[in-house]
């Protein structure tokens, strides 16, 4: 998810493991699967985004209880090899491929792992995840390409690339924060980018994780009326990712519900990336999602850290020395923009019509980017 606090590329890695627990919300509204066997797709988008398709009824052998980490599905292949099938319509994996899954990672800092430090750099639910992937202590071949401050032109142009040469059997592919803090935001460009990214790496026979996140503003605190801009843009970015859930059958988790952005034990000092409980967490989710589908083998992630939260004096050193930097280099992109949305804000308020204007312009956007992109 995320703004820009390291900018150093993750190389491969593996780590030590076990489970998170992620509250999830039951399937809501998204664009219908295009593929018959793909999982319900949760929802973060609120009943304003009307423009994307209702999700069709959920398939039976998904447990009733809403959940994004199933307790225990009954949907599970007999027998799971350890590489991932071929899926209807996508690129084939060799059943003769005995050699170790492989794992790509794409995105920002969140996928990178910004939060979670172990012996001197980022790790993160990435890598906590890597290592139950495989049993028998036969660890995953793993690639993480994700960097700070990495928007979806990024992913597209320069990381993709990459994963595919890698021929993966997983890639996470969680992207679209950074974007909605830039000027240039666009969110028809961003869908026709992660289509891009999807449409390659099913083509090679990946299977796909996906996740949607919470927006920045209220993970922030910022006052309304810079708040609602940030919110509509990410809801946004989370009803493309919806949609490419859907439509490539992707493994999806959910976090921009309120029982995970509340829970201050999940996050960092910066409330912008998870700390090791938080990164711990979505590892877990993954993993348990995975073992679901017979593609997660080996121990889940424990949910507990291994190392001391930051001191309050940490957090504020970190304040004061990164996070400044941040807000300054965001101020010198972003802020001008943001102010004249806040703007537009208050103008609406004042005239006593409230978001309304402002949220069907941004519904209709949105509509036109999913049937420009994927025909719908």
């Amino acid at each position: 998810m995320t703004p820009e606090t390291a900018e150093a590329e993750s190389g491969a890695s593996t780590s030590a493991t076990a489970p998170g627990t992620l509250p999830v919300p039951p399937p809501a509204p998204g664009v219908p699967p295009a593929r018959p066997a793909a999982p319900p797709v949760p929802s973060c988008v609120p009943p304003t985004l009307s423009a994307v398709p209702a999700a069709p009824p959920a398939p039976t052998c998904v447990p009733a209880a809403p959940s994004c980490v199933p307790a225990a599905p009954t949907c599970v292949p007999a027998a799971p090899s350890a590489v991932p099938a071929a899926r209807d319509g996508g690129g084939p994996v060799a059943a003769a491929d005995a050699g170790p899954l492989r794992f790509v990672v794409l995105g920002d800092s969140f996928s990178e792992g910004v939060g979670d430090r172990a012996d001197g750099v980022w790790r993160g639910w990435a890598a906590l995840l890597a290592e139950g992937l495989a049993a028998g202590g036969r660890g995953p071949a793993f690639l993480n390409l994700a960097v700070s401050g990495a928007l979806s032109a990024d992913v597209a142009d320069t990381q993709a690339p990459r994963a595919l040469a890698f021929r993966p059997h997983l890639a996470s592919v969680v992207v679209g924060v950074n974007d909605t803090l830039r000027r240039t935001f666009d969110i028809a460009l961003l869908a026709r980018r992660l289509d891009r990214v999807c449409a390659d790496l099913d083509a090679v026979g990946a299977v796909l994780l996906t996740a949607c996140l919470p927006d920045p503003g209220r993970m922030l605190g910022l006052p309304p009326p810079l708040a609602r801009p940030l919110a509509r843009r990410q809801r946004s970015v989370n009803a493309v990712v919806h949609a490419l859930t859907a439509r490539y059958g992707a493994v999806h988790l959910h976090l921009a519900d309120p029982a995970w952005t509340e829970d201050r034990a999940l996050w960092s000092a910066d409330r912008l990336h998870p700390g090791e409980r938080g990164h711990r967490a979505v590892a877990g989710g993954f993993h348990r999602l995975l073992a679901a589908r017979g593609l997660a083998h080996g121990a889940p992630p424990s949910p507990e850290p291994l190392q001391p939260p930051p001191t309050r004096t940490e957090a504020l050193l970190w304040l004061a020395t990164a996070g400044t930097g941040w807000v300054l280099r965001r101020s010198r992109d972003l802020l001008p923009q943001l102010l004249l949305l806040a703007g537009a804000e208050l103008r609406h308020w004042a005239d006593g019509t409230g978001t309304g204007p402002l949220d069907a312009r941004a519904d209709d956007t949105l509509a036109a980017a999913l049937a420009a992109t994927m025909g719908r």
